[in-house]
């Protein structure tokens, strides 16, 4: 199995696994989409573009405020979160989750799938 398939297959069991999480996507550091679970209607180079922003911007603030080393960046809107990570080697998971996501839960399944997706890179 290819590292692109696995990454895949790591993004479904995300989505399997935890009834909360919608669609994920993993991103380059630079923006480009490595691997999608995403819904048809939503355009992949704008999210790439935007996630990557965020967690740069994440990561800039949590450094000036003196908060350590970026851990996640949690975006809540009215109809649900993102959650956006690490995921090793350059690259960012994302996580599209419910409004009535239990966040505990989310970030536990976030980073555990974040994990497996360092070990297959």
């Amino acid at each position: 199995m290819s590292r692109v398939e696995n990454m895949n297959r790591v993004l479904r069991t995300l989505q399997s696994s935890s009834p909360d999480v919608e669609a994920s996507a993993l991103i380059s550091e630079d923006g480009l989409m490595i691997a999608s679970a995403l819904p048809q209607h939503i355009e992949e180079a704008r999210v790439g573009a935007m996630s990557s922003s965020i967690l740069s911007l994440g990561s800039r603030a949590a450094r000036e405020l003196e908060r350590g080393n970026l851990k996640e960046v949690l975006v809540r809107g009215d109809q649900g979160f993102a959650v956006l990570m690490s995921a090793g080697s350059g690259s960012l998971l994302l996580a599209l989750a419910t409004e009535s996501a239990k966040l505990g839960l989310l970030f536990l399944d976030t980073r555990r799938a974040a994990e497996e997706i360092k070990r297959v890179l």
